[in-house]
């Protein structure tokens, strides 16, 4: 038989973190049914402690106004599987912390999606240059399945921490578990020293449980 389009492949590229394998494809993973896109409705908000102590908030149009940044980057699923070479095109996460500065003492972020969905990331993972808020992959609009309008993409984390369907991003001056989480992954979830599940997890790696 042949190979299937969604089979992994054993590799031994220096790209890959410990435990990953090459995938063919993109597989589409998620919890929960795909939502419905409602763009007169939809909008993007930053809240909590921001330096205004004000919310804001783009809508759809607003947000596809924004400067626009391409990076290219791996993608690594806590499955085992690795997309390489991706290019991601969206809004960097560092522009929205300039156009929406954290307050003082803010040291997380808590990445909020459709269906109460989240994830929560150090600040400096999210204002690393790498880090996207993304809206196409190697030059097409992303669909549904895989987090159309807005997706979070943060290439040196596991891609549980980048949620598809993104609609806010509150500024935490602690850290919070989020979704996964909060149901036994762990809260660092660096692919490179394979921190997948919370009982790996050593003290200062995250909030008490």
């Amino acid at each position: 038989m042949g190979q299937s389009n969604h089979e992994p492949l054993p590799s031994s590229d220096p790209r890959l973190p410990p435990g990953q394998r090459v995938q063919r494809g993109w597989p589409a993973l998620h919890y929960g049914p795909v939502p419905r896109f409602k763009p007169l409705t939809w909008d993007l908000q930053v809240f909590g402690a921001t330096a205004s102590a004000e919310k804001h908030s783009w809508d759809f149009e607003s947000f596809g106004a924004l400067p626009r940044t391409s990076v290219v980057a791996d993608l690594h699923c806590v499955t085992k599987f690795t997309v390489l070479g991706n290019e991601w095109t969206g809004v960097s996460a560092a522009a929205v912390l300039d156009l929406v500065p954290p307050a003082p003492g803010v040291t997380h972020v808590m990445v909020w999606a459709e269906y109460g969905y989240s994830a929560n990331l150090r600040l400096a993972d999210f204002a690393d240059p790498r880090t996207l808020l993304a809206t196409h992959r190697n030059g097409e609009a992303l669909t549904a399945e895989h987090g159309f309008p807005v997706r979070l993409v943060v290439p040196q984390l596991y891609a549980w921490k980048g949620p598809k369907w993104v609609r806010a991003v509150e500024y935490m001056r602690a850290d919070r578990r989020g979704f996964w989480e909060e149901r036994g992954y762990h809260n660092l979830a660096d692919p490179w020293r394979e921190q997948r599940y919370s009982y790996q997890e050593e003290p200062g790696d995250g909030p008490l449980r």
